[in-house]
C-alpha cells in the first residue's frame, strides 16, 4: 500500500508525501525540472493550469503504462552498464517514473544501479558524463565550500548527506571525482529502501586528487589532476567540509562513504560523539553481518557469549564487522571490551594481527592485536589459525578468491557442528568460497552469506538458500531513524536496536533452510522496524532532539510511514500567495 496515500492523523507533518505538491514552474521549466515532470502522465487540469499544452503527447497516461514502457526501454540495452546509464538518465528527467521503475524491478535492478554495476560505471564516469548531479567540492577551493553547498539550500532543506573522497570505491580503489556516483547511488538506495525524501538528500564528492594513473593519463578525466593529498592539508579539508555543512544544516544525518582504510575508522571517530553520522564501510557492513552472524548463532544454538570469530581480511569492512560484533557482545552479555575482543580473530596480509606489529597496525585493528605469547611457534596463517582457534564463524572481507580452501573449511567442520562461513568480499569474482564449495566440504552442515547474489545449493535433497549480506538491508532504516528522530548522534545502542530488528526478520528462525537474511525485496517494510528501533532507542538514550514522537508501538509506526516518500504522482498545485 502507498505511504503517500494513506489517510493518517499525522499526515500535518512537513515530510508527510501526501497532499498536492506546490511547484513554482510552468511550461518547459515543470518539464525540464525531475521532481515535478510527469511526462505524459500530467492530468488535463494540470496541463492547463501550468501551461503545458503541446508541450507533452495528448494521450493522458497512468504512472503504470509509463513504467511498462520504461521497462521495454531498459530492457532493450545492450549489457549493465547501458542499463545503468539509460537509468541515471531517466533520474534525471523523471524522479517519481525512475523509483516507480526500480522499485517494481528491484530484485533485478539491484546490481545494476548499485554494485557491481555501479562500479563500472563509475570507473568510466568522465567518458559516461552527460550533466552533473550533486556538489563537487576540490581541496584547492575551501573558501568556496559554503557557497557550494548553499546552493542545495540551508537549514531545514537537507535530511540526509552522503559524502566520499573516493580513495576505496567498492573493491575498485581510488576513483578520484567518479566518486560523485556512489554518494548517488547510496541516497537512491535509501530513497527506495527506506522513504528517504529525493528532495532532501545531497550527494558530496570531496575532490582530493587521485593517486589512479589511469585517471591523471586520461585527457578526458573530470577531476583534479594532482596526487591525492593527505595529512594536515586533508584533514583541515574534511573539517571545514563537516564543519560548513552542519553550519548549513544544523540536523542533517551524514553518511561517510568509501573513505580509504587510514582515513575511514579514524575520521568516524573525531566525528562520531559529535554529530549523528555513520560509515557504511565499517558500521553498516559490520550491522549486517551481525544480524546474519545472531540468526546464525540462533540456529546453531551458540551463545554470543561464547563465540570464537575468525576475521580474514582486516581493512574498513573487516574491523568494523569486529568491532560490531565486539560492542553487541559488551552490550548484550556484559563483558569488557577487552575480554569482547578476545573473541575475535582477525588476520590481513601479515597474517594474524599481533601487537609486535606496531605501527604497521591501524588505528580499528589495535583492539584486535593478539599478545605475541600467545603465537610463540609464529605460525600466523589462516590454517594455523583455525587450527589452534578452533572458530564457530570464518568471514572474508579479504577480497583473495578463494582464500577458504577445502583444507581450512574441513578443518573447521572437525570442531563445530554448523561451521558459519561468510565469503564476503566483492565483486563476485573476488569470493573466498563459493558457496556450492562450503556446502560440500561440510557435508551439508555450513552456515552460509555471501557478500554478492548466488543461487541455492543442493543440500540433503532440498534446496538451502544462500543469505546475501546486504548493507542495503540496514542502513536505509538506520538512517531513516536517525533522519525522523533528529538524533544528536548515532550510539552503539542504537545501532545494536537495528541488528536486532534485520536478525528478527531473518527467515531461518522458522525454516533452518531458509536464508539468515531476508530478501532486499522486502527491505522497505525492514526499513521500517530498523527506524522504530532506533528511534525509541534514541528516545531512551535521550539523544532524539525530534518533538511529538508517538509512545505508542502503531502510531509510532504510523508517524514512521506517513514521513517516508513513495514514488507516486502528486496533484502539482501553484504556490500560496503570501
Amino acid at each position: 500500500m502507498s505511504t503517500s496515500t494513506k489517510p493518517s492523523k499525522f499526515s500535518h507533518l512537513p515530510r508527510a508525501a501526501s497532499g498536492p505538491l506546490e511547484c513554482p514552474h510552468e511550461g518547459m521549466s515543470v518539464i525540464h525540472n525531475p521532481t515535478f515532470n510527469k511526462g505524459s502522465a500530467f492530468t488535463e487540469e494540470e496541463r492547463k493550469y501550468f501551461k503545458l499544452h503541446g508541450l507533452v503527447p495528448p494521450n493522458t497516461q497512468t504512472l503504470e503504462e509509463q513504467v511498462h514502457r520504461a521497462y521495454e526501454q531498459y530492457s532493450s540495452r545492450g549489457d549493465d552498464l547501458a542499463k545503468n546509464t539509460f537509468m541515471a538518465s531517466m533520474k534525471m528527467q523523471n524522479e517519481v517514473l525512475y523509483f516507480k521503475l526500480l522499485q517494481t524491478h528491484l530484485k533485478e535492478m539491484f546490481s545494476v544501479i548499485y554494485t557491481p554495476t555501479e562500479g563500472d560505471a563509475i570507473q568510466n564516469y568522465s567518458r559516461l558524463f552527460r550533466r552533473p548531479e550533486g556538489c563537487f567540492l576540490n581541496i584547492n577551493d575551501q573558501d568556496a565550500i559554503e557557497e557550494c553547498l548553499s546552493n542545495f539550500g540551508r537549514g531545514e532543506d537537507v535530511d540526509y548527506i552522503v559524502v566520499s573522497d573516493g580513495e576505496e570505491i567498492l573493491g575498485i580503489g581510488d576513483q578520484g571525482v567518479g566518486a560523485i556516483l556512489i554518494s548517488v547511488a547510496k541516497l537512491a538506495i535509501t530513497t527506495i529502501c527506506a522513504g528517504i525524501h529525493p528532495s532532501r538528500q545531497l550527494p558530496v564528492v570531496l575532490d582530493c586528487g587521485t593517486d589512479n594513473q589511469k585517471l591523471l593519463d586520461d585527457e578526458l578525466y573530470l577531476g583534479l589532476r594532482q596526487p591525492r593529498a593527505r595529512g594536515k592539508e586533508y584533514d583541515r579539508f574534511v573539517n571545514k567540509f563537516v564543519n560548513t555543512a552542519r553550519k548549513l544544516f544544523p540536523k542533517a544525518y551524514i553518511h561517510f562513504e568509501d573513505f580509504g582504510l587510514h582515513n575511514a575508522k579514524r575520521l568516524l571517530d573525531e566525528f562520531r560523539p559529535h554529530m549523528a553520522c555513520f560509515n557504511d564501510d565499517i558500521q553498516g557492513t559490520g550491522c549486517v553481518t551481525l544480524a546474519a552472524l545472531m540468526a546464525a548463532l540462533h540456529v546453531s544454538d551458540v551463545k554470543l557469549q561464547d563465540v570464537r570469530i575468525v576475521i580474514f581480511g582486516s581493512g574498513s569492512a573487516g574491523t568494523g564487522i569486529a568491532q560490531q560484533i565486539a560492542d553487541t557482545i559488551v552490550t548484550e552479555t556484559h563483558k569488557s571490551k577487552d575480554e569482547a575482543a578476545k573473541q575475535i580473530w582477525c588476520l590481513d596480509k601479515p597474517g594474524l594481527l599481533v601487537k609486535s606489529l606496531g605501527d604497521q597496525l591501524t588505528p580499528a585493528q589495535k583492539p584486535f592485536a593478539r599478545s605475541d605469547d600467545e603465537w610463540p611457534d609464529g605460525e600466523r596463517d589462516l590454517l594455523s589459525v583455525v587450527k589452534r582457534v578452533k572458530p564457530h564463524v570464518l568471514i572474508g572481507t579479504s577480497t583473495k578468491p578463494n582464500a577458504f580452501t577445502e583444507d581450512i573449511i574441513r578443518e573447521m567442520a572437525k570442531h563445530v557442528h554448523n561451521p558459519i562461513v561468510f565469503p564476503l568480499s566483492n565483486p563476485t569474482r573476488l569470493h573466498e568460497a563459493q558457496p556450492k564449495d562450503l556446502n560440500e566440504w561440510t557435508d551439508g552442515r555450513a552456515l552460509i552469506a555471501t557478500g554478492s547474489p548466488f543461487p541455492p545449493v543442493d543440500r540433503n535433497g532440498a534446496k538451502y538458500e544462500i543469505a546475501e549480506c546486504n548493507n542495503s538491508t540496514c542502513f536505509p532504516g538506520i538512517g531513516l531513524g536517525a533522519v525522523l528522530s533528529r538524533a544528536r548522534v548515532l550510539s552503539d545502542k542504537m545501532l545494536v536496536a537495528a541488528v536486532k530488528a534485520l536478525a528478527a526478520r531473518s527467515p531461518a528462525l522458522q525454516d533452518p533452510n531458509k536464508p539468515l537474511l531476508p530478501d532486499v525485496e522486502e527491505v522497505r517494510e525492514i526499513s521500517v522496524n530498523i527506524a522504530k528501533a532506533v528511534i525509541k532507542t534514541a528516545v531512551e538514550e535521550g539523544h532524539a532532539q525530534e518533538e511529538g514522537i508517538p509512545t505508542d508501538d502503531d502510531d509510532l509506526e504510523e508517524w514512521i510511514r506517513v514521513q517516508m516518500w513513495d514514488p507516486v504522482y502528486r496533484p502539482l498545485s501553484k504556490p500560496k500567495q503570501e
